[in-house]
């Protein structure tokens, strides 16, 4: 049994580096599994109801399994730091859980500290595994390698595509982008659209954080706020279950600030003009809860965005057909950011072999149909998004979801080392000021963000 007091978890997650707002959470009585329950504990990120409609998975799984009893615990939290804090609580108390559904903020952390590689399953099962590889991008499966070894099977993902409102096109005149449109062309629809409207309307709106914040305008411009470099090793997946194809790597390594170089300087005085132009969200603004309300009345023409939100437009009235998606734009290229989420198995788990049989079930074509029965996110089975999205369900281009890493095989994870919560916490503290301060502010707020982003980098080391 791993034991981690409270001041080793909060080290874990960097917790108290460059001035983050994150507390230690309370956790309620719901949160933490019993001592001696017999049951798989399986954890999740988000409340009971979300637990709740796990159910038909859970007995889908043990009508295959009726031997291996599951519980579902839902943790809620404010966002992903604030969940894998939770766990680690539970981890210091001598409660953790078996498996947690871990995105990909978090995959770096567990992997380091938390997780148990599956490398010896994977290879075990190799032959009843094959079908699904087949079926889901190399990419995904990279974004959850470590050091060489697979730590996640991914069962969603969403990549940030480019939301548009139709009726805020038609109003300006524009026809839908080609998909290898330019950042030129971003800007004139920006322009003819906020010329072209009455009111308090936004050519495009976007959200201070790390998925579909700053980061997609950097990886279009072949740059990051952190060195990009890949581990060795991989090679006993990819030449299973990929062969043929491009070279892939034992993982991504985030270890190092990069946010000066003339890239992302330049990434940024873009981000910085368009919001001095009245294109563009300032950031300091937030409203990122009324988005979907903004959006479905017609006072934002374009957003960020992933697959998830095709769900959360139809909760809120607004027709398929009045909305559309489409890549981001190119710069000096076109790469994309995704986040994907899988299930990890926790080394102090004594039912790995349970855990492994779950997250089989998990990334079987009936288990991710059975958790997945709304589009509220890409699948990373290419085979089962036409389902979700088709016939009317989603916006009239609903392949650009998967789609996007078809096309742009460059596409990648977010940066999310182990530090990612200080990380993002140094991102997010510095991009406002980088940005609202004039031109002559972007370099000053960005070597601000640079001390701090090294000095997260180093809380977890």
């Amino acid at each position: 049994m791993v034991e981690l007091s409270r001041r080793a978890a909060l080290a874990l997650l960097g917790i108290g580096a460059v001035g983050t707002a994150l507390s230690w959470p309370r956790l309620t009585g719901s949160d933490i599994p019993g001592r001696r329950d017999d049951a798989l504990t399986v954890a999740l990120f988000g409340t009971q109801q979300d637990a709740d409609a796990r159910r038909s998975l859970v007995e889908g799984f043990q009508r295959i399994h009726p031997d291996i009893k599951v519980r579902i615990v839902a943790i809620q939290g404010q966002d992903w730091s604030n969940f894998f804090a939770k766990i680690l609580t539970m981890v210091a108390a001598g409660n953790p859980p078996d498996v947690v559904s871990v995105a990909t903020e978090g995959t770096q952390l567990f992997a380091e500290r938390l997780a148990y590689p599956i490398d010896e399953f994977v290879t075990r099962d190799a032959a009843e595994l094959q079908e699904y590889f087949s079926d889901v991008h190399p990419s995904l499966i990279e974004s959850f390698m470590y050091q060489g070894s697979l730590f996640q099977l991914p069962d969603n993902f969403n990549a940030a595509n480019v939301y548009y409102n139709t009726s805020a096109f038609e109003r300006a005149g524009i026809e839908r982008p080609a998909d290898n449109w330019t950042v030129d062309d971003f800007l004139r629809i920006g322009r003819t659209m906020r010329d072209k409207s009455e009111g308090n309307f936004l050519s495009y709106f976007w959200n201070n954080r790390l998925w579909g914040g700053v980061v997609p305008w950097l990886y279009i411009n072949d740059t990051s706020f952190l060195t990009e470099e890949k581990s060795t090793g991989g090679d006993w997946l990819w030449n299973k279950f990929y062969p043929g194809q491009p070279t892939r790597s034992g993982g991504f390594l985030w270890q190092n600030a990069d946010v000066l170089n003339d890239r992302a300087v330049e990434s940024f005085e873009l981000l910085q003009q368009m919001v001095e132009e009245g294109i563009a969200a300032n950031p300091a603004q937030g409203g990122g809860n009324e988005l979907v309300s903004l959006f479905s009345r017609g006072s934002v023409g374009m957003t960020p965005a992933g697959g998830f939100w095709v769900q959360g437009l139809a909760d809120a009235g607004f027709a398929n057909d009045e909305y559309d998606v489409t890549y981001f734009p190119k710069m000096r290229g076109q790469r994309h950011q995704f986040g994907a989420g899988g299930n990890a198995i926790m080394r102090t788990s004594e039912r790995k072999d349970e855990a492994w049989e779950w997250l089989k079930y998990c990334i079987s074509v009936e288990g991710m149909s059975l958790a997945h029965t709304k589009p509220d996110s890409s699948l990373p089975r290419r085979s089962l998004n036409t389902e979700l999205y088709g016939a009317g369900v989603g916006p009239k281009h609903w392949n650009v979801f998967y789609d996007t890493l078809e096309k742009f095989p460059d596409t990648a994870p977010m940066p999310a080392p182990p530090q990612q919560a200080a990380v993002e916490s140094a991102l997010i503290k510095n991009v406002t000021a980088a940005i609202t301060n004039g031109p002559n502010g972007v370099r000053r707020g960005l070597e601000t963000m640079q001390r701090d982003l090294e000095l997260a980098l180093k809380g977890n080391s």
